[in-house]
């Protein structure tokens, strides 16, 4: 069963989001004081009296507005609204009315959909008597609620818009894979999100740092249902502004360790940097399936037979901690190769998830032992006894050996790698550990 949409709409810093984090009960999007801090339509799940639907956070509305931003801004909210099936529009009862709320109104009155009117910041009996001068709207019975607090009418809001929603919505096995689309900013993520989704799912803008929230959107490919996360650009720390991009940051550091496989976007014209190679490590660290996609690949000029093959040997210098990702080269612009993405995220994904069987790595480590068997330090030498998969997402084996020192991390490497040669593991971290174990 589809859950019911409900979009939250409303002009600059009435506290739209801090409404939304109040219904989520988690900081999911980011509230600060500058206008137009959310800037795309964001979808979370709300659960209320056994009543389960979507709500979509959209940046603030100023109609009329000509800066490039907030004329997307809004075209993102009339998308919202066109999606959902009732609208909540917040004012600011602390304000009182602004001649935008009269504007946004017309608005949702032509939109032919329930909207429900909810007057915010009304956090002390006194400004209550406010509600009054939001009549003159005309958009339906004002509810006063303080989202900054959970007091006031927020209940009785919830209450009015859900009602006439089913409860208990039959929940699925959750069989998507969830691919978070990462890298610097300006490398064409939000490009290859809206070339994906064929619509201007996200804004897209030359102006570093568009992107500040991690955005879902979900997409069926040859009927297997994939999620797509569009996050903030990765900054190197120094760089990084306190308050709004630090948060958005954060978000998509978390959306890394969220996610099943994480898209890692280079730019083909600038080739890979410092900082890819740190967001590689985030992602490795996370135990996180990888791709590398080389986006923009249309700007590569002379290209040759044997561009890609020059092109790989040059990333496998840079990133040989990488060997084992697979590559990609696409252009967001043409949509070339966009739908190997899909095709690499489930190959990955089942790499991620795959389990061996102990019978099959303890024979595969036993004959990498007797091929190269490690040298002795001190008149000691390592004993592997038994070998075990424990985990999956990423792949963790166990060695139990007679001393975990004697285990060296250049031959640890060396049975990793002998274990990708025997079971493959492409695009995923394997994770090795060991423990002692007495003859």
């Amino acid at each position: 069963m589809t859950k019911p949409i409900v979009a939250i709409v409303g002009r600059p810093n009435v506290g739209k989001s801090t409404f939304v984090n109040r219904l989520i009960g988690t900081r999911n999007s980011i509230v600060d004081d500058l206008p137009g801090v959310t800037r795309d339509r964001i979808y979370f799940d709300v659960e209320w009296q056994n009543k389960v639907f979507t709500v979509i956070d959209t940046g603030g509305i100023i109609p009329g507005d000509e800066d490039e931003i907030m004329l997307s801004i809004f075209d993102q909210a009339k998308i919202a609204c066109d999606e959902a099936e009732k609208i909540i529009f917040i004012v600011d009862g602390k304000e009182g009315i602004n001649p935008v709320d009269y504007d946004i109104a017309n608005i949702l009155r032509q939109s032919g959909k329930q909207v429900f009117l909810a007057v915010n910041k009304l956090d002390n009996p006194e400004s209550l008597l406010m509600i009054n001068d939001f009549y003159s709207l005309a958009i339906g019975e004002p509810v006063g609620i303080s989202a900054l607090h959970g007091s006031g009418g927020v209940g009785d809001l919830l209450d009015l818009v859900t009602e006439d929603f089913e409860q208990d919505i039959e929940q699925v096995e959750d069989n998507t894979i969830k691919i978070a689309i990462v890298g610097r900013p300006n490398a064409g993520k939000s490009s290859i999100v809206n070339a994906l989704l064929n619509e201007n799912r996200v804004i897209v803008s030359d102006i570093s740092g568009t992107t500040r929230d991690s955005i879902d959107s979900s997409i069926t490919y040859k009927d297997r249902e994939f999620i797509i996360i569009d996050t903030a650009g990765i900054r190197k720390k120094a760089k990084v502004d306190w308050g709004v991009e630090k948060f958005a940051v954060d978000r998509a550091i978390r959306s890394i360790k969220d996610c099943d496989v994480a898209l890692l976007v280079i730019d083909a014209k600038e080739g890979i940097s410092d900082q890819d190679k740190k967001i590689a490590s985030i992602i490795t660290e996370a135990g996180k399936g990888i791709i590398i996609a080389i986006n923009k690949w249309d700007l590569i000029e002379d290209k040759q037979s044997n561009t890609i093959n020059q092109y790989n040997k040059k990333l496998a210098n840079d990133i040989p901690f990488l060997e084992y990702a697979p590559k990609i080269y696409i252009s967001a612009v043409t949509k070339q190769r966009l739908n190997q993405i899909f095709v690499e995220a489930e190959n990955v994904y089942s790499e991620c998830t795959k389990r061996i069987s102990t019978g099959l790595l303890n024979k595969v480590v036993k004959e990498a032992y007797m091929l190269n068997p490690p040298a002795s330090s001190k008149g000691k030498r390592l004993k592997i006894m038994y070998v075990t998969q424990t985990g999956i997402q990423p792949p963790h084996i166990i060695i139990f050996a007679n001393n975990a020192d004697l285990m060296k991390d250049h031959y640890k490497r060396y049975l990793e790698n002998k274990l990708r040669e025997a079971f493959g593991f492409f695009g995923t971290p394997v994770k090795l550990s060991v423990r002692e174990r007495s003859d």
